[in-house]
């Protein structure tokens, strides 16, 4: 597994009032989403970075109000118009 450090103000922790490790957590879970929102990952992936299951990332997307599942609304018209 690969290991990353990040060095950050002591202000940005006690902003967020997070110890270290929930500080961490929170991050990883932000960039899932944020990564899987731009279509960048698969849940799966996303899942992973954010160390959860994919249950659980489901509803963190839930929680966060972020859509599970993406729509195209023009490819949706097409299909429509087809019968």
């Amino acid at each position: 597994m690969a290991k990353v450090t990040i060095n950050l103000p002591e202000e940005v922790l006690s902003a967020r009032r997070l110890p270290p490790d929930g500080f961490v957590k929170e991050l990883r879970l932000a960039a899932a989403i944020y990564w899987y929102q731009r279509n960048e990952i698969s849940q799966e992936k996303a899942a992973q970075i954010a160390s959860l299951n994919r249950k659980d990332f489901l509803a963190a997307l839930a929680r966060e109000e972020v859509d599970v599942f993406k729509v195209d609304f023009e490819q949706l018209k097409r299909e429509l118009e087809r019968g």
